[in-house]
């Protein structure tokens, strides 16, 4: 069939006999992709994760056992991500048992409401105990409150709502060389104990702690400095 062009070409495209034999893909059906909202019914069956909290005797004689339920949402296809839906806090102290069940109601609220939630772990983080803080392997508490968002971070992270901390070559260097000085610190301290009792005292003279009561009187098993003269 000839067909005649009344108006200006202004571009071209050739099309083999090969692409028009070839028939063309079916369109992809669209997927609907589901968000967290708060109106969202709770499913029958959720993924857990539980952690055990150890705090020292004086905040908390016993540990504390943090549950975070998560949903999956939009399931096998590539849109599938893990958004946590509800958190429970158990402990067989219960000296803390009102303000942990007014906080796990809080945090469960905001995680079904969606969106981002990440910023409750700086809100926890920045609660400070009036008391004062606490060590936890090797690590400065603020307050126990502090150290449930601590959880709440190491959780965020595992299933991907928070990325994990990167420090740069220049920071690790800073840090290998520390953890080697701190290593062969505690090497020479160790060292200096040799094989004197576990009671011995400090010596002022050699700064060694080899100082025991020999027949009375004070005397330095290493260097042999003596109150006794």
């Amino acid at each position: 069939m000839v067909k005649k062009i009344d108006s200006k070409i202004v571009g071209f495209k050739v099309k083999s006999q090969e692409q028009d034999a070839q028939p063309e893909a079916p369109a992809k059906p669209e997927v609907e992709v589901v968000h967290m909202h708060e109106d969202m019914p709770r499913p029958e069956k959720l993924l857990g994760t539980t952690y055990k909290l150890k705090t020292p005797e004086h905040i908390s004689e016993h540990s504390l056992f943090i549950t975070i339920n998560d949903v999956v949402l939009n399931e096998g296809t590539e849109y599938e991500v893990r958004r946590p839906f509800e958190v429970f806090i158990n402990s067989k102290s219960l000296e803390h048992y009102q303000w942990i069940v007014a906080l796990t109601r809080i945090m469960s609220a905001v995680f079904r409401k969606g969106g981002d939630c990440t910023f409750l772990v700086e809100e926890l983080r920045s609660v400070f105990d009036p008391r004062g803080g606490y060590w936890n392997k090797g690590k400065y508490v603020p307050s126990l409150i502090a150290e449930i968002g601590n959880v709440i971070e190491q959780h965020l992270t595992e299933i991907g709502m928070l990325g994990k901390p990167e420090v740069d070559e220049h920071q690790q260097a800073f840090l290998d060389a520390k953890k080697a000085e701190l290593a062969a610190a505690q090497e020479e301290k160790e060292e200096d104990k040799g094989n004197f009792p576990p009671s011995a005292t400090l010596c002022y003279k050699c700064h060694t702690k080899a100082v025991i009561v020999k027949d009375g009187c004070q005397t330095c098993l290493n260097c042999g400095d003596s109150k006794c003269g």
